[in-house]
């Protein structure tokens, strides 16, 4: 492992363990990185998605009695009683779970081969324009009146998995999607963040696994880099976890997604007409 690589695995393992708690994009702003330190675009979004396995570490570390009760409560899990009290986070898991899947692998496959078609700087600028649409969203549900809902129903596993499989894409934020279904859905702000949190573990499992799949091995990275990144991003994650959902509640990261999406966008055109 060269001073080169161990340096963008630090890098790489610090902008994921950071970014992951926001709405806004942590695929779309490390594969952004990545990209502006030299890796192809293809092997940045795979990084990217192979990387969000240190954070789902720090949220399985840091909601740890809640996934105890969870697991508690299945052995007595009925299909009469799928959305009951007891079990309705757990059937909110695995019904979103389900359909994150059936949306986000088509575009997975179709993300992945259209930007190995892209210079860098396109590429750049098309994360630009997905981070202003993250933006528009976060806006949008920033206007609506929150209701206090608490349990999930299964049209909102449908919803709020469906919208998790968008963030297949770099740029758009997976919490930042599925906070705001939450909050279109009349959650309050930290049981909507809690909710994506949670929905967030399996999701990630299952992109990494894919990545290593579809590259048939680890992407574009050696195992000791990639365990150094994966360490960073880990206890960054559980370490910023707690203060940046804090800032969540008080920031608005519509803004963010704007002004870093109004960046990549300028920045990439120029790259791109200069190459």
């Amino acid at each position: 492992m060269t001073t080169t690589e161990l340096l963008v695995a630090i890098l790489a393992g610090i902008v994921q363990g950071v970014v992951e708690w926001l709405p806004v994009s942590s695929q779309g702003n490390l594969s952004l990185v990545l990209t502006l330190v030299g890796t192809d675009p293809a092997v940045a979004v795979q990084l990217a998605l192979f990387l969000q396995l240190g954070t789902t570490l720090s949220a399985a570390t840091y909601y740890r009695a809640e996934i105890a009760t969870v697991l508690k409560a299945l052995p007595g899990w009925r299909p009469a009683t799928a959305y009951d009290a007891d079990h309705a986070i757990a059937t909110y898991i695995v019904v979103a779970s389900l359909f994150t899947g059936l949306v986000g692998i088509p575009l997975y496959v179709l993300a992945v081969d259209l930007v190995s078609d892209l210079t860098g700087g396109v590429f750049i600028a098309v994360i630009g324009v997905l981070l202003v649409i993250t933006g528009l969203l976060q806006r949008a549900s920033d206007s609506v009146s929150m209701g206090g809902r608490e349990t999930p129903s299964l049209v909102d596993s449908i919803l709020v998995g469906s919208a998790q499989g968008f963030a297949i894409l770099p740029g758009i934020s997976r919490s930042g999607v599925t906070a705001s279904t939450l909050l279109f859905r009349s959650y309050d702000p930290p049981t909507a963040f809690r909710l994506s949190f949670l929905l967030s573990i399996p999701a990630s499992v299952g992109a990494a696994a894919l990545t290593v799949a579809g590259a048939g091995g680890l992407p574009g990275i050696a195992p000791v880099p990639a365990a150094v990144a994966l360490g960073v991003s880990g206890v960054v994650g559980y370490l910023t976890i707690d203060a940046l959902m804090r800032v969540v509640e008080r920031v608005p990261f519509a803004t963010v997604c704007f002004a870093l999406g109004a960046l990549a966008i300028v920045g990439g055109g120029g790259i791109a007409l200069l190459v």
